[in-house]
């Protein structure tokens, strides 16, 4: 298994909860994007996920302010370049006046309409584990027909939706999948970012890392006085560490591992991967390790960083 074909799966898997009544076939790479919906179907999360991908959101944005927001799509930095704000009956009567909003002749700034929903069961099921108050519920209006007159409400909404989305029977990280495979379409935005790092266990093991491998096992070069001085970024340890036939096989099974598990990071909506190989003192074997590690994964495509926590830390110091 190579890491290539790996990076295929997921690409399939990020897709996955798309339903058969999508209005939309093809991804947009829209610079506005206006999401609303049924109160607990999602709204906040599709909203962090355009956040994570990129896009600069504003939530509970009265509709009359949607104008002035776009404008900040054309000032020429990277931090605008997509907006997406959330507009849904939390507003009150202001949130009536959404369609007319986007409808006005003055409104010209492209955008998509993205449409949240669920089943009234799960709305009804979210909101009791929840605990909180549906925005339409008071003392005359239960939970059961707040939800009945929201979907009432927003029907006019829902038809003219771009893209709807029943986040019914999807998780978390479906819901996310969905977001990036129908409105991000730059390879630069979905691609997960990887960072490399090196450390010594005997200054501790790295709080943040996601995958932490020991690779204390293999020969050790402090050892050798006249290679004691040098780091893993000289030739004479890289030669060393990687002329040995068990770090061949380790390094074998170790991207074979990479290959198979990075597909499924990506997958379930992850952004970050911080991979820390360490020796004991961060010093030899971890750095050539993570430097090969890193030239393997970009050579696959990957998107990698590589760091060397410890690799001066304590020169004099054993690395036993």
């Amino acid at each position: 298994m190579n890491i290539d074909d790996n990076r295929r799966v997921s690409q399939d898997n990020s897709i996955q909860g798309q339903s058969s009544d999508d209005l939309c076939p093809h991804p947009y790479d829209a610079r506005l994007v206006i999401v609303t919906g049924m109160s607990g179907a999602g709204r906040s999360r599709a909203l962090a996920s355009l956040e994570d991908f990129g896009y600069f959101c504003v939530d509970n944005l009265p509709p009359q302010m949607i104008p002035q927001i776009a404008q900040l799509a054309e000032i020429d930095t990277p931090h605008f370049s997509r907006i997406a704000v959330a507009c849904d009956i939390r507003g009150g009567k202001l949130f009536d006046s959404l369609l007319d909003t986007l409808d006005s002749a003055d409104f010209t700034t492209p955008h998509a309409l993205l449409f949240l929903e669920a089943s009234d069961k799960v709305l009804l099921n979210r909101y009791k584990e929840s605990r909180r108050r549906h925005p339409l519920e008071d003392g005359r209006t239960n939970l059961k027909r707040a939800i009945e007159l929201e979907r009432e409400i927003l029907e006019p909404l829902r038809a003219r939706a771009d893209q709807i989305i029943d986040t019914t029977l999807l998780r978390a990280s479906e819901l996310r999948g969905r977001i990036q495979s129908d409105f991000i379409t730059s390879k630069a935005v979905q691609e997960l970012s990887i960072l490399v790092s090196s450390f010594g266990f005997k200054y501790g093991a790295p709080a943040d890392a996601d995958i932490i491998y020991d690779v204390r096992f293999l020969p050790n070069p402090y050892w050798d006085p006249d290679l004691r001085p040098l780091s893993g970024k000289d030739a004479k340890i890289n030669q060393f560490v990687l002329g040995r036939s068990e770090t061949q096989d380790f390094l074998e099974k170790w991207i074979d591992l990479l290959a198979t598990t990075i597909p499924y990071y990506i997958s379930e909506g992850k952004l970050a991967l911080n991979v820390s190989i360490g020796c004991t003192g961060g010093r030899h074997r971890s750095v050539v390790l993570a430097e090969e590690t890193t030239k393997r994964l970009r050579s696959a495509g990957y998107q990698v960083t590589t760091m060397h926590r410890d690799i001066m830390r304590d020169t004099e110091q054993h690395d036993y």
